[in-house]
């Protein structure tokens, strides 16, 4: 699949040929990750710190924090690559560091080796230098050390010339199971889908710069279908993975789901289907994705207004259930629950919701059988939720933060903090 790739710049977005010739500016980067991010992973590459000419790591860590980042550039040793981590980007891409005294300290299944080969041989320091030793070389040093590898052919990389497919099978036959991703020349169609069918990803960045290859024609790219009307089913879910219903799409409609950000799909009866456009009850586009078969896509949506199915339920088979559901109701309920209840209570009185959760956290720790936990749980999540809705944070800022700190590898000790109730043991 395809690897959209962000280089930075002095805070901007370029695209370098060889690594030296700058030769176009994309300005800031922040709008064309929300776009390429619409299609899978983004790789972010600091360029000022590759180069020793400073660094952009303020911005990364922004960008760490909008969308699923491969950050790379400047990441010499496992501090750098641990904080990067820290910073929530989902893999590090390590290239002159990528050797097994610093490999050995990460966790493998996110580090991605980053190898740039030169007629066959990987140079260093800037692509100026060869190390004598090729691709196959350096996979036997770390090929159990690493999740996946970046292999970019240099002599083509930004030239839009054309990507020579015949040095893939060595390489995929190498790397045995390593997750391959390619750069360097990839500029049309037929060679995403050729790559793909290989079982390599492919890294591209001029092409889709200038214009040369549209970012959702792109993905679509190793597509396929079995129906004679070409369309691919299409499962729609919101932003916690739930379910909302089953639809279709078609080259167009997935063009327009890209660029304009939203859920537009293809209906058999009336053609291109942007979703709410008469009932208000529109689709932000958060991700696109396709199954292990390349022949069905999954689109996770922001919904908004009522819900999805055309009968005003949340989704095609019926209303939600559980946390999501809960959450739901009491965001509906924000300012217009029924005058009284205890909900609006709990909205209205700061007081008493933080007199709750003090007390429901007490009991929950006091409960000692499988009913009472869940009895006393049951009452926390409850107030819980109220407080994150009666802030104005949706359940899905949350599940994205504990995501977040599943993906830390530095770990605070965790203990507990003194209360005036628990003073600090003095020495005897």
């Amino acid at each position: 699949m395809l690897i959209p790739s962000i280089d930075l710049q002095g805070g901007q977005a370029v695209q370098l040929v060889q690594g030296k010739r700058r030769e176009l500016e994309a300005g800031d980067p922040r709008p064309l990750l929300e776009k390429f991010s619409r299609v899978g992973e983004v790789a972010v590459i600091d360029l000022d710190a590759a180069m020793g000419t400073g660094d952009n790591t303020d911005l990364i860590r922004e960008l760490v924090t909008m969308a699923p980042c491969r950050v790379g550039g400047g990441i010499r040793d496992v501090r750098k690559a641990t904080e990067w981590l820290d910073a929530g980007a989902a893999k590090v891409i390590l290239g002159t560091a990528a050797v097994p005294e610093v490999l050995g300290e990460l966790p493998a299944e996110r580090v991605i080796a980053a190898l740039d080969v030169w007629k066959e041989e990987v140079v260093v320091e800037g692509w100026t230098r060869s190390t004598g030793r090729t691709v196959f070389d350096r996979l036997g040093e770390i090929r159990e050390l690493v999740g996946g590898l970046l292999v970019t052919f240099v002599e083509q990389e930004g030239r839009l010339k054309g990507f020579d497919l015949a040095r893939v099978p060595p390489l995929m036959a190498a790397a045995e199971g390593l997750d391959v991703t390619v750069a360097g020349g990839v500029t049309t169609l037929e060679e995403l889908a050729a790559l793909d069918r290989l079982g390599a990803d492919a890294q591209v960045g001029m092409a889709i710069y200038t214009g040369r290859m549209d970012l959702a024609d792109a993905f679509a790219a190793p597509l396929t279908s079995d129906r004679p009307d070409n369309l691919w089913p299409t499962v729609v879910v919101d932003d916690s993975g739930q379910s909302l219903g089953l639809v279709y799409s078609s080259a167009e409609s997935l063009r327009a789901a890209v660029a304009e950000g939203r859920g537009v799909y293809w209906s058999r009866r009336r053609g291109l289907w942007r979703k709410g456009e008469t009932s208000g009850q529109v689709q932000e586009l958060l991700k696109i994705e396709a199954d292990c078969d390349r022949d069905t896509l999954r689109f996770t949506v922001r919904q908004q207004g009522g819900g999805f199915c055309h009968l005003g339920a949340r989704n095609c088979w019926g209303e939600g259930r559980g946390l999501t559901e809960l959450a739901r109701t009491l965001a509906d309920r924000r300012g217009k629950a029924p005058l009284g209840s205890y909900t609006a209570r709990l909205f209205e009185d700061a007081d008493l919701l933080r007199a709750k959760l003090v007390e429901e956290a007490a009991e929950l720790a006091e409960a000692s059988t499988p009913r009472d936990v869940v009895w006393e749980t049951a009452d926390v999540l409850y107030f819980a939720l109220t407080a994150m809705v009666r802030s104005g944070v949706d359940l899905a800022d949350v599940e994205r933060e504990l995501d977040r700190r599943a993906r830390q590898l530095t770990r605070r000790p965790g203990d507990a903090k003194r209360t005036p109730a628990q003073p600090e043991k003095k020495g005897r």
